[in-house]
């Protein structure tokens, strides 16, 4: 690994406590002009789980996950965690490799998606981030991988055994509901985000439960109801199946790298509620976590970039996405 002398692990960030919340908001937020009650009202999925989001101890999980395989296979590399929006802050984390004497890292970002705010946003962060360090490292973020297969294994192998819980009457004409965070319309990258999407519900679709229904639905949308965004959103879509005649549905979050906040709660409670009133059998198949084939793959990623390997396995249609992408690539003001 003569490239690089640490891997960096690049996260959202998310509270850890009921203190935590409203200040975590605001980061998340910020310059955008949200209404203060609209900030409260959010707030509120977080207090069902005493204030703490999953995403953080993910992170802890990931990269102790990480660091086992990278020894486990002769990588000797620190890895360090920074996040966009909570503690441990990125600039921090690269200020601390700044002072340990890294040079040149690799980033993982724990987001497998092209588009503005999967893509972009975190290599704006990254470079806002080296900007208040002097001296700081040079970062490669690592390319994108949503349909690597270690993303698109672990989710053929969850969206399998959450079919198997299915009563076994209703597993056979059970629909299965592939989500993902919706996003603005006019977010730039939004064609390619959707077609990333589109791509791996397929493959996941056709391994895990060839001949059964599915469907690409999104969740997780906050902007004002005037602005379009993606949709069908997963409730309405639950809803048009009970109409539909349907008993059973799998819910497959395959835009999620870990179970954070947009997926217990919007997820795990209100999509989980509502199909119980409508009488639907509804299950949600895990997301990949610390699943070893996904750590693997970070391991796969990182001696790709480093050595410039030219096999770069991708699965679906659309290929493997460059190193690095176009300068004006899903920037804000630019529709690529």
């Amino acid at each position: 690994m003569t490239s690089y002398d640490a891997l960096l692990l690049v996260s959202f960030g998310g509270p850890e406590g009921p203190e935590d919340v409203i200040p975590f908001l605001e980061n998340v937020t910020r310059g955008r002009n949200i209404p203060r009650e609209r900030l409260a009202a959010v707030g509120e999925h977080y207090h069902l789980f005493d204030g703490v989001s999953p995403i953080n101890q993910h992170c802890r999980d990931l990269k102790a996950a990480i660091e086992a395989d990278l020894a486990a296979h002769g990588v000797d590399l620190p890895v360090y965690w920074g996040n966009r929006n909570w503690d441990p802050y990125l600039a921090d984390t690269v200020r601390r490799m700044r002072d340990d004497g890294v040079r040149r890292a690799a980033a993982f970002v724990t987001s497998a998606y092209s588009g503005y705010s999967c893509c972009r946003q975190y290599l704006e962060d990254i470079d806002r981030a080296r900007a208040e360090v002097p001296g700081a490292p040079e970062i490669d973020k690592l390319r994108v991988y949503y349909n690597h297969p270690g993303f698109v294994e672990p989710f053929v192998e969850a969206a399998r055994a959450a079919l198997a819980e299915l009563p076994a009457d209703l597993r056979e004409g059970a629909h299965l509901a592939f989500s993902a965070h919706s996003v603005p319309l006019a977010q730039p990258g939004r064609e390619r985000y959707t077609a990333e999407l589109a791509d791996i519900s397929r493959l996941v679709a056709g391994r895990a439960a060839p001949g059964h229904p599915w469907e690409l639905v999104y969740q997780s949308r906050s902007g004002p109801p005037t602005q379009p965004w993606l949709e069908p959103d997963i409730v309405d879509h639950l809803e048009k199946l009970h109409a539909a005649g349907v008993r059973a549905v799998v819910n497959v979050p395959v835009g999620f790298v870990s179970d954070h906040m947009e997926v217990k709660y919007d997820l795990d409670v209100e999509a989980a509620n509502r199909a119980a009133e409508l009488g639907l059998e509804f299950r949600r198949a895990a997301t990949p976590g610390t699943h070893p084939r996904f750590v693997a793959m970070v391991r796969e990623l990182l001696v790709e970039r480093a050595t410039d390997a030219a096999d770069r396995p991708a699965l679906g249609v659309l290929g493997p996405r460059p190193d690095v992408c176009p300068a004006d690539c899903c920037m804000r003001g630019i529709t690529v």
